[in-house]
């Protein structure tokens, strides 16, 4: 199978969708305009079920006083001229009392009396019927039925019941409308911090963000946003300073690289002196190899790399194995090194023991000479262990100790050492191994005495 065959068969990866941006006003103002129908439409339809009950009960209030009259009536006009006066007065109170349909049936269901052509529908459903009875001499009994006409009161509820459905309706869209526009206002310091962190770029990292009235709910989210903007800003020009001390680090060798090459190609030279060449050279490339090294452990430790830690090892006889190391050094500034204290810590051997190379190398560089040298082990509240390297020699000012394990920092030319430069890395890699570790790295200068160190996290 070819390259290009296998390519085509490798199944492309699906890409997420991006989610859809939805809008906080228009769904805070959908949101309240639902709100508003359903809380609008249970009130208004509890007063329109009230309203309603109330029609029932008039209706109901006008059949029982109407049926009474007609008691009344058809027991009166029956007792003084039987059932032709009944019908004479039942016609008289039918022209009185238009709405209304009378009818009536003797005990053995035949027809006494109907009203004349209703003027309205006695079966539609807006039509209240209700019996009666009226005891009649002879031990008998005539069964009545009246009909109210309730059209006019049920057009006023269907009325009614438009009326609040538009009511409901008007009232949800006033308010989704108020509400969206009184979002869009109270969102306007949002626009306005939107349009400075726009506004924010390279050139301008000293901006921050602030609103001419200040907003209690935005605020702690602006005081984030300008701290994250002052953090950034920090590493910002340190990784510029980083960059330049690099540029400038990695030009010293190189510019001697180019001028003893071109010194060396200038005109006839011996063996001899090509070697000499070749080995200064070499030491060029050393440094230059040192340098990049340290610049890629330092990056692997800042991507959050943890230390692998081991079995339990005394950081005592890790002190006495780096001292036999800076052995030459140490007798070539007439030092000594007093080891107090030990603790039993699992940790990463070889990268604790280049952290206290660096700090013993550092506290060598500066010692006077014919001065002891101290490393204390100390342990901590917790489970934490604290290593120092301390030193007499000159004393670093208060103002450059926070800055002490920055790279490529040097806090003054007096303690530089001109016959053996060193590029300034070897602090700021103490203090990567201990974020390895989980611990931190500390200094303190007074008196003349200079302590430098760092935690390790026993677990």
């Amino acid at each position: 199978m070819s390259a290009v065959e296998t390519l085509d068969t490798v199944p492309a990866t699906p890409t997420e969708p991006t989610p859809c941006a939805y809008s906080i006003g228009r769904r805070l103002s959908l949101l309240l305009a639902i709100q508003t129908v359903i809380g609008l439409g249970v009130l208004l339809a509890i007063i329109y079920g009230a309203t309603t009950m109330l029609f029932v009960a008039k209706h109901e209030e006008e059949l029982r006083s109407y049926t009474a009259v007609l008691v009344d009536v058809v027991r009166d006009a029956e007792a003084q001229g039987g059932e032709a006066e009944v019908k004479a007065k039942l016609a008289w109170l039918a022209e009185r009392r238009p709405g209304t349909f009378v009818q009536m049936h003797r005990a053995d269901g035949s027809e006494l009396y109907r009203d004349a052509a209703p003027t309205f529908d006695v079966t539609a459903p807006a039509s209240r019927p209700m019996d009666f009875t009226v005891p009649v001499t002879g031990g008998t009994a005539l069964v009545g039925k009246v009909v109210l006409d309730c059209s006019q009161d049920a057009k006023t509820a269907r009325r009614m019941a438009l009326l609040l459905i538009g009511s409901v309706l008007a009232g949800a869209a006033l308010v989704g409308w108020g509400t969206f526009w009184r979002v869009r206002c109270s969102l306007r310091p949002l626009l306005d911090l939107a349009g400075q962190t726009k506004a924010i770029d390279a050139r301008r990292l000293g901006q921050r963000l602030s609103l001419a009235e200040p907003v209690e709910e935005l605020q702690p989210l602006i005081d984030q946003f300008n701290g994250l903007m002052t953090r950034v800003e920090r590493t910002y020009v340190q990784l510029e300073g980083f960059n330049a001390d690099v540029a400038h680090e990695l030009r010293t060798p190189l510019a001697n690289l180019i001028g003893q090459t071109e010194v060396a190609l200038s005109r006839e030279r011996s063996a001899a002196d090509l070697e000499e060449t070749l080995h200064s050279n070499l030491e060029e490339l050393h440094r230059m190899a040192a340098i990049v090294n340290d610049m890629l452990f330092l990056a692997q430790a800042d991507r959050g790399i943890k230390a692998r830690r081991g079995k339990p090892v005394s950081l005592a006889q890790l002190v006495e194995q780096v001292v036999e190391f800076h052995e030459a050094p140490l007798e070539e500034k007439q030092l000594s090194v007093a080891v107090q204290g030990d603790a039993e810590v699992s940790l990463d051997e070889p990268l604790v023991k280049r952290a206290l190379s660096n700090l013993l190398g550092n506290a060598i560089r500066y010692a006077d000479n014919g001065t002891k040298l101290g490393v204390l082990i100390v342990r901590e509240s917790g489970d934490s262990v604290r290593l120092w390297v301390e030193n007499v020699g000159p004393a670093i000012e208060p103002e450059h100790l926070p800055r002490l394990f920055d790279r490529f920092f040097r806090a003054d030319t007096s303690r530089c050492e001109l016959e053996k430069p060193h590029h300034g890395l070897g602090l700021s890699i103490v203090a990567a191994i201990a974020r390895m570790h989980d611990g931190f790295p500390a200094a303190e200068s007074s008196g003349g005495t200079t302590r430098v160190g760092f935690s390790v996290q026993t677990r």
